[in-house]
């Protein structure tokens, strides 16, 4: 049905998701991208993105150009809006009284999550539950009421290392978007715009490898099934340094751009078990970051509220993002594992979950960089970084600086950990098994360091007694602290 009112979509609903037939109003507004620094691919992307919807839409839409949302918005009374996907976008439209639709884009709704975590008390909202939760009310994975395969979790089968020795994983090349005249139009206007001085991009300005349009999501997705979904399981934590995109689906920027619905993707992945051209173990791997994570990262982002980031810093983290974090300059970095990952950034504003994790927030959280500094870098540096995405995965999950909520363990590790999961060390001038010395791994040594420093905070927290325990008996604890407070190179 048509809707007598004009429909005002956000960066985050671009898709036919988000589209009920009626009028549409897209505004391109310069100030967002002038807030901060920003990736180049990721200001690319979005404004390629907004363009093309407005290209498809044609007469059912009205694009707008601006410098500011308040430009076109004063004084109208006819506009909706789906809920957008920030505390900042939402009061906005609060406060100039538009009609608020439901949040969509998410396999559960923010109602449902408001009754299950009502329903659990003083429970712990953890991610497994919830991930349940969402499966048993879905169908998703499930044999009446009991998990697909008798498993609700099949993690333990997709911690494989890389193959040894293998410079890829093999796999055909992904699928890569075409660009058009928008992408000619969208890069000379972020040229004009950076020589002017109104925005300030970072990264390389490649060829653009993320879907713009739902079409090109959808291709993204055949490729991913076809190629990539079998394998995706067993090396979704492996890294390699000849291979960015490894076995993973390069969807999470589309589906964050609202390009295609995520119900779609998992009912589209578990087809493939069922039709038997997949193996459980990856289809499940693949199901849980979606109906699981995902969507559990976006109901925390309202759940803990606005002020969530800066109330959050338990482990008392106040260091500045170093100078080649900023200007994602790999070629000050030697420690291969954070250079390939670097670099990487730099040339495609996007690296994997393990990447993430292990390498940028193992190394920002052993050296104690600012939690929502990191966050926002996160959100501006990374082709699918929106406000909701990175707080809970950032300040909680990666930094430990809620102090708990998310996740209950600091993801710290040394060296040995990336010397399993990838190739990164084979060549690199550090040695993981050394803490001490010229050849001392910086992740190693950085791990002892982390724990000295956190060791009052961390002391009650059981899952930590065994590494503390091991901190103890370090013969050569202080020695290790020193010299991580003096390292230059890294």
């Amino acid at each position: 049905m048509g809707s007598a009112r004009t429909r005002w979509i956000f960066a985050g609903q671009l898709g036919p998701l988000f589209d009920d037939g009626g009028p549409m109003m897209i505004v391109e507004a310069r100030s967002v991208f002038g807030r901060r620094p920003m990736h180049r691919a990721k200001a690319h992307l979005l404004l390629s993105a907004m363009r093309h919807r407005a290209a498809e839409l044609g007469d059912r839409v009205e694009f707008h150009q601006v410098n500011t949302y308040a430009e076109v918005i004063e004084g109208r009374d006819d506009l909706e809006v789906i809920d957008p996907t920030s505390w900042s976008a939402r009061r906005f439209v609060r406060r100039h009284g538009i009609e608020v639709l439901p949040s969509r884009g998410f396999v559960t709704s923010e109602q449902e999550f408001a009754e299950w975590a009502g329903a659990r008390g003083d429970a712990r909202l953890l991610l497994e539950d919830f991930y349940r939760s969402v499966r048993e009310r879905t169908g998703i994975l499930m044999r009446g009421p009991e998990p697909e395969g008798g498993r609700w979790n099949f993690d333990h089968d997709n911690r494989y290392p890389p193959p040894k020795n293998a410079a890829t994983l093999g796999l055909p090349a992904p699928w890569w978007p075409e660009e058009h005249e928008i992408d000619d139009e969208v890069r000379r206007d972020l040229d004009r715009w950076q020589a002017e001085g109104s925005v300030t991009l970072v990264g390389d300005d490649g060829p653009r490898r993320f879907a713009a349009t739902a079409a090109e999501a959808a291709r993204c997705l055949d490729d991913f099934v076809e190629s990539r979904l079998g394998d995706f399981g067993p090396f979704e934590d492996a890294m390699l340094t000849g291979d960015w995109t490894m076995s993973h689906s390069l969807l999470s920027a589309p589906m964050n751009l609202g390009l295609i619905d995520p119900r779609e993707v998992i009912d589209r992945v578990v087809a493939e078990y069922h039709a038997g051209r997949a193996p459980l173990a990856s289809v499940e791997g693949f199901t849980r970051q979606i109906a699981g994570w995902r969507d559990y990262v976006w109901h925390l982002y309202w759940h803990l509220g606005e002020s969530y980031p800066t109330r959050s810093n338990a482990l008392d983290a106040h260091a500045p993002l170093p100078e080649v974090f900023r200007t994602l300059d790999a070629d000050a970095i030697e420690s291969n594992c954070l250079h390939e990952t670097i670099d990487g950034m730099r040339r495609h504003g996007w690296a994997h979950h393990i990447q993430r994790l292990m390498v940028l927030g193992n190394w920002s959280l052993q050296h104690g960089y600012d939690p929502v500094a990191l966050s926002d870098w996160f959100i501006d540096m990374f082709v699918d970084g929106t406000p909701w995405v990175m707080p809970v995965n950032v300040i909680g999950m990666s930094q430990h600086a809620d102090g708990g909520v998310v996740a209950t363990k600091p993801y710290a590790a040394g060296g040995a950990y990336i010397s399993k999961m990838s190739d990164y060390c084979g060549g690199c001038r550090f040695d993981p098994k050394v803490r001490l010395g010229d050849n001392a791994c910086p992740f190693t040594a950085g791990y002892w360091a982390f724990l000295d420093r956190t060791e009052p905070v961390l002391r009650g927290n059981h899952r930590m007694a065994q590494p503390l325990a091991g901190l103890r008996r370090l013969s050569d604890r202080d020695a290790v602290v020193d010299q991580e407070a003096r390292r230059e190179s890294w």
